[in-house]
């Protein structure tokens, strides 16, 4: 389970610590934006590792329907289109348009496959109907909690957003000085 550690080093530690939206009205503007591009580089991280999770699951799921239905298909062999149904479906949830890359994509991978442990998927055929379901609550548990955490971080961006926003409306902050800043200059 991905747990936020107070006063951690990583950057969900950060992210969701106490102090990171302390003051924001007294920190300067290039400072919010770092902290909002760090939010959401966690943002993104947490996205991917919330799409593997959802994978594991949708397969776990596929071969307990093929099971109860008594269908012959192998799960390898419908793995196309078993990974590509929720894809073309509606979305659901609080989905932003994603920038950036995962930062941790093989970190994230090998915590999904660290959850079930020697219960790999790479033949869900041969797992029993216990160890099947067990592998389907581990997934399902660790979706849940990743979702709230991503919550949190996206509710963090917001508020970094607004003060930004904020600042602009007021007249406190401009788009000349946002490019005179982008492109080095520096106010004299």
């Amino acid at each position: 389970m991905i747990e936020v550690r107070p006063g951690g080093r990583r950057r969900i530690d950060r992210v969701l610590g106490p102090g990171y939206l302390t003051g924001l009205g007294d920190l300067p503007l290039p400072v919010l934006r770092e902290r909002r591009d760090e939010a959401a580089q966690e943002e993104t991280d947490l996205s991917y590792l919330r799409r593997l999770l959802h994978a594991r699951i949708d397969i776990v799921r596929a071969e307990q329907e093929r099971r109860s239905s008594g269908g012959e298909a192998s799960i390898v062999d419908r793995l196309a289109s078993i990974l590509a149904d929720n894809a073309l479906g509606p979305a659901a949830g609080s989905g932003r348009h994603q920038q950036l890359e995962p930062s941790r994509a093989g970190e994230h991978r090998r915590h999904a496959e660290a959850l079930i442990g020697d219960t790999g998927l790479t033949d869900v055929g041969s797992l029993t109907d216990d160890k099947l379901a067990a592998a389907l609550d581990t997934y399902a548990a660790e979706e849940a909690s990743v979702s709230s955490f991503r919550r949190q971080v996206q509710g963090v961006m917001d508020t970094l957003n607004a003060e930004i926003a904020g600042r602009y409306s007021s007249g406190a902050a401009t788009v000349d000085q946002l490019l005179d800043s982008e492109l080095g200059r520096v106010e004299e």
